[in-house]
C-alpha cells in the first residue's frame, strides 16, 4: 500500500475505531486517498472475518475508476479481489472482497437480502452529495444494523460534510484527515458584454494555459455546454488536447479522460460535476469553473421532475478549486462576480426530487419509519403514493400490489416500470428502447432537436441500430448519444428477458400505446374548437408549439411538458389509439351524471358523460329535474354575486332594515345579510325557494322578500317592525318611509326620513328608532320637495335655523304656512285653501 497518501497514517485508527464501535464518520479532503486506501486497509481487519466490503459511489465513472485503481495496487485485474457493479454492468467474481457500487445498487441488495449475508462493512463515499439513492441506502443500512445485523460496520466518508451532524445521526465517532493540498490562487475574470458562458469559459481556458503550467480542468453544467465549448477550443495549438468527461461517455472515452496526457502534450478536460470528487485527474494545475451544475428539480404542482441548470454551492466551488492544488500551487478562475454569495452546501436531493421511486422502495421494505438524516417531505411522498396508486403499484392501504412487486424487482422508474410490466411479451423489445430513451436526453440535434414527436427518437435509434452511423442521419442525431442509449436498452432487454432488439419503424400508435401505461394522467384529447390545445386526463390543459410535428393528432400521450400559467407547453408526445384506452385501461373509465350551467342560455343542464379520468369521451343530454338543478343554480348565483338576483325595492329595504337592527341590537341575534354572508349561506336562505327552478329568470321577486323574512324567527320579526319600522307616522298624520342603508360601509347608520318641513310643526324632538337608541337623519324639505336642512337635532333647527328658512322661503311659497312659532303650530301636509 502506497505510503504517499495523506490518509495513510490514519488507517490504523480507522480500523481500530471500527473494531470498537460499528459506525464511524471520516472527514477527508479531496486527494487524501480515502476512496482507494480505506477499503484496502479494512480487508484484513479481524472483525471483517473474510466478509465482503461494499463501497458506494455516487457516479459510475467514479465507481469504475476506484475499482480499477485499487485492483492495480494489488497487481490484479478488476473482477478479482476488487470489482464493481453499476446498472447493466458488473465485474465481480467469486474471489471479490471489495465491491464498488453505484448508490442505487445497495437498495436493491438490501431489499433482496435484508440480512446482507456475507457483507461485513458498507462504506458511503462522497456522502456530502446527498443523492436520493444514497440517503435511502444509508437509512436502510442503519435499519438493518439496528434490527438484524448489529455486527455490520458502517462508515460514512466525505470531503465536505457537516461531520458533527452526521456523527450525531449515526451515533458515531469522527476521524479527520488533514489531506494534502497546495495553495490555490482564486481569480474572478469578468465576462464581456453579451458573452455566453461557453465563450467566457473558452477565453478563460486560453488565459489559464498562458498563465500556468500543466493541464486545465474546466467545469460546465452538462454535455451540451461541453460540446459547444469544445468546438470553440478546437483551434488551440497542436500540443493542447481537449477531452470531455461526463456520464454519457463510453467506458473507453472515460478512461481516456482519466489517463495522463502523452509526454509533451497539455490537456484541457471539459467536465461536469463528475470531476468534483472521487476521480483522479493527473497533472491539473488550473481550474476554470462556470459555477453551474445540472441537477434534478421537482415541481409538485405539475408532478414533473426535470434537470435544471443551477448555481453550485460554496462547498462544491471549494472542491472544484481544490483540484488545482493537488500536485503543486495552482490557480482557479471563477466565472462569476466575487461579490456573489453562494449557498454553503447543496440541498439534499430528497427535499426537491420526485419521490415515486422512493415511495415504491419504502412500500417494498414495509415501512417508511427509517432513521433518515433528512426525512422525505410529507407532501411529496403523499403525491408519490397517489401516483403509484394510479399506476396500480399500490392498493388503497399503500401496500404493494402484484404489479408493484414486479415494478420494484425491475428497478426502473415507476412510470416506465408500469409500462414495461403491462406490455405484452412481444412488445418488450420496444419497451426496452422506451425505457432507455425516456431516461436519456434526446439524441436528436439541430433542427430535429425541436421535434416534439417522441417517435422520432425511436426511429433514430432503430435506423442507427439497423444501418449503423449512416442510418442514423448524422446531421440530425448524435451517434454517441445513440450508442449510449442502445447500451442502456440492451441492459433493459436483459432484465425484461427480451431476446432481440426492436428495429424498423414501429406502427404509428405503438409508441404512444405503450407510453400510456407510464403516463395515464397525461393522455391528452384535442380540443374540438382549438386544434393546438389539448385536455389532459389529469384535468390540466396543454398546447402544442406553433411548429409542432404533432398538429392534427386527435389523441396524444405527453412525455414531457413545461408548466405554464394557463396551458402547459408540450415538449414531447406520441400519438395514441383511443381504442387502446377502452381495451387496456378500462378501470379508469366511469360513467356519471353531470350537471352544469349553460352561460349563454342561462339554464342548468344535465348530461350523462363517459370519462377517462378527467377526459370526456362521450356526452348525451338527459332530463333535469328541480332537485338536480339546485346545486348548479346556486353555483351560478355564487359566481355572479347576489346583485344578480331580482331584488325589489321592498326586498332591498327589508335587507337594509335587518342589517341596521343587527348593528343596533346585536343581542337579538339577527342574521348577517351582507353580500358575502348571503353568498356564503345561499343554500340555507334561498335554496328552499328555488325548488323546481332551472333558470335565474325563474326566480320571482317575491321569493327574495319571503326568503329574507324566513331568516327571522317570530320574536325577531316583531323586534324588526318595532325598532326598525319601514315607515314613521309624522305629526301631519301621514306615514313617511324610512330609508335604511344609505351608507353601505356602515349598516348601523341612522335611517333617513325625508319629510316636508310643515309636516313636523309641533314636534320638539327628533324621532328615534332602534329601541330609542338612534335618532333618524331628517332631510327637511321645502314645499316643492327640495332639501332645506339635514339634521338629527330638530329642536336646534326650530330654535336657530327655522327663522332664517322662514324669511327666505315664505315669499317663495306663500300658500304654505310659515308660523312664527313652529312649536305650537298645527302640522299639515296641505297648502292653505285659495283665498286665505
Amino acid at each position: 500500500m502506497s505510503p504517499t497518501f495523506p490518509i495513510t497514517p490514519l488507517l490504523p485508527d480507522i480500523v481500530a475505531s471500527l473494531a470498537e464501535r460499528p459506525r464511524l464518520v471520516l472527514e477527508a479532503p479531496p486527494g487524501a486517498g480515502k476512496t482507494t486506501q480505506v477499503p484496502l486497509a479494512l480487508l484484513d481487519a479481524p472483525w471483517l472475518a473474510g466478509q465482503r466490503i461494499l463501497m458506494l459511489e455516487p457516479r459510475r465513472i467514479a465507481a469504475r475508476a476506484a475499482a480499477s485503481f485499487m485492483a492495480s495496487q494489488l497487481g490484479e485485474d478488476v473482477g478479482g479481489t476488487v470489482g464493481y457493479r453499476i446498472r447493466f454492468e458488473s465485474r465481480v467474481g467469486p474471489r471479490t472482497r471489495i465491491e464498488v457500487l453505484t448508490e442505487g445498487i445497495l437498495g436493491r441488495m438490501i431489499q433482496d437480502d435484508p440480512l446482507l449475508e456475507g457483507v461485513g462493512a458498507i462504506l458511503f463515499d462522497e456522502f456530502h452529495e446527498r443523492h436520493l439513492a444514497g440517503d435511502l441506502g444509508a437509512a436502510l443500512a442503519l435499519d438493518v444494523h439496528a434490527s438484524l445485523r448489529p455486527d455490520l460496520r458502517l462508515l460514512v466518508m466525505s470531503a465536505t460534510l457537516d461531520g458533527e451532524r452526521i456523527a450525531r445521526w449515526l451515533d458515531a465517532p469522527r476521524i479527520t484527515s488533514p489531506g494534502r493540498s497546495y495553495p490555490v490562487d482564486v481569480q474572478y475574470p469578468p465576462a464581456r458584454p453579451q458573452e455566453t458562458v461557453e465563450q467566457h469559459l473558452a477565453r478563460t481556458v486560453q488565459l489559464a494555459l498562458r498563465e500556468n503550467d500543466g493541464d486545465v480542468l474546466a467545469f460546465l453544467p452538462g454535455r451540451r455546454e461541453i460540446e459547444r465549448a469544445r468546438g470553440m477550443l478546437e483551434r488551440l495549438d497542436g500540443d493542447v488536447e481537449v477531452v470531455a468527461l461526463h456520464g454519457e461517455l463510453s467506458l473507453a472515452e472515460q478512461q481516456l479522460a482519466l489517463a495522463p496526457a502523452e509526454p509533451g502534450t497539455r490537456r484541457v478536460v471539459l467536465a461536469t460535476n463528475v470531476a468534483e470528487s472521487s476521480v483522479t485527474l493527473p497533472g491539473i494545475r488550473a481550474v476554470v469553473d462556470s459555477g453551474l451544475a445540472r441537477e434534478p428539480r421537482f415541481d409538485p404542482p405539475s408532478g414533473f421532475t426535470r434537470l435544471e441548470t443551477v448555481t453550485i454551492a460554496q462547498a462544491s466551488a471549494d472542491q472544484r478549486a481544490g483540484r488545482a492544488g493537488r500536485v503543486a500551487a495552482g490557480r482557479a478562475y471563477r466565472l462569476w462576480p466575487q461579490s456573489r454569495r453562494l449557498e454553503p452546501s447543496r440541498t439534499a436531493e430528497i427535499e426537491q426530487a420526485e419521490l415515486s421511486g422512493l415511495a415504491l422502495e419504502l412500500a417494498g421494505w414495509g415501512s417508511a419509519m427509517l432513521p433518515w438524516l433528512d426525512p422525505p417531505p410529507a407532501g411529496a411522498i403523499g403525491q408519490a403514493r397517489d401516483l403509484l396508486r394510479r399506476l396500480g403499484a399500490l392498493d388503497d392501504d399503500a401496500n404493494l400490489t402484484t404489479l408493484g412487486r414486479e415494478m420494484l424487482a425491475l428497478g426502473a422508474p415507476p412510470r416506465l416500470g408500469a409500462a414495461a410490466m403491462r406490455a405484452h411479451t412481444t412488445q418488450r423489445p420496444l419497451v426496452a428502447d422506451l425505457l432507455a430513451l425516456a431516461e436519456a436526453r434526446s439524441p436528436l440535434r439541430g433542427e430535429a432537436a425541436r421535434n416534439d414527436d417522441f417517435r422520432q427518437r425511436v426511429y433514430a435509434l432503430h435506423l442507427w441500430r439497423d444501418g449503423g452511423a449512416r442510418g442514423a442521419r448524422i446531421g440530425s442525431a448524435d451517434v454517441g448519444a445513440l450508442a449510449a442509449i442502445d447500451k442502456a436498452a440492451s441492459g433493459w432487454r436483459r432484465r425484461l428477458e427480451a431476446r432481440s432488439a426492436a428495429s424498423g419503424v414501429p406502427d404509428a400508435h405503438a409508441v404512444g400505446d405503450l407510453l400510456a401505461h407510464a403516463f395515464p394522467d397525461r393522455v391528452a384529447k384535442r380540443d374540438d374548437t382549438q386544434p393546438t390545445r389539448y385536455q389532459l386526463a389529469s384535468g390540466r390543459g396543454a398546447r402544442l408549439h406553433e411548429n409542432s410535428a404533432l398538429h392534427g393528432e386527435p389523441w396524444l400521450v405527453v412525455v414531457d411538458l413545461r408548466l405554464e400559467a394557463r396551458d402547459s407547453l408540450i415538449f414531447a408526445a406520441a400519438p395514441l389509439d383511443p381504442d387502446v384506452l377502452e381495451r387496456e385501461h378500462g378501470e379508469r373509465f366511469r360513467t356519471e351524471r353531470v350537471l352544469r350551467w349553460d352561460e349563454d342560455r342561462q339554464i342548468a343542464e344535465a348530461f350523462e358523460e363517459r370519462r377517462f379520468d378527467a377526459l370526456v369521451i362521450s356526452r348525451k343530454a338527459v332530463p333535469v329535474d328541480g332537485t338536480d338543478a339546485l346545486p348548479v343554480l346556486l353555483a351560478a348565483i355564487r359566481a355572479r354575486g347576489v346583485d344578480a338576483l331580482p331584488w325589489t325595492e321592498h326586498a332591498r329595504r327589508l335587507r337594509a332594515r335587518i342589517a341596521a337592527l343587527r348593528a343596533w341590537r346585536p343581542e337579538l341575534g339577527l342574521p348577517e345579510v351582507s353580500d358575502d354572508a348571503l353568498v356564503r349561506t345561499l343554500a340555507d336562505w334561498l335554496g328552499p325557494y328555488l325548488s323546481g327552478k332551472r333558470r335565474l329568470d325563474a326566480i320571482q321577486a317575491s321569493d327574495l322578500s319571503d326568503a329574507l323574512s324566513a331568516m327571522l324567527d317570530y320574536d325577531q320579526r316583531r323586534a324588526l317592525d318595532a325598532h326598525a319600522p319601514e315607515e314613521l307616522v309624522v305629526p301631519s298624520g301621514m306615514s313617511r318611509r324610512l330609508e335604511y342603508g344609505a351608507r353601505d360601509d356602515e349598516p348601523g347608520a341612522a335611517p333617513v326620513l325625508a319629510v316636508k318641513l310643515q309636516e313636523l310643526f309641533g314636534l320638539a324632538d327628533t324621532p328615534r328608532v332602534g329601541d330609542g337608541r338612534v335618532p333618524v337623519m331628517l332631510h327637511l324639505l321645502s314645499p316643492a320637495g327640495r332639501p332645506i336642512q339635514v339634521t338629527q337635532d330638530l329642536s336646534g333647527f326650530w330654535d336657530r335655523t327655522y327663522p332664517e328658512v322662514k324669511k327666505e322661503l315664505k315669499g317663495r311659497y306663500p300658500r304654505h304656512p310659515w308660523p312664527d312659532d313652529p312649536w305650537t303650530a298645527v302640522a299639515t301636509h296641505r297648502a292653505k285653501p285659495r283665498g286665505t
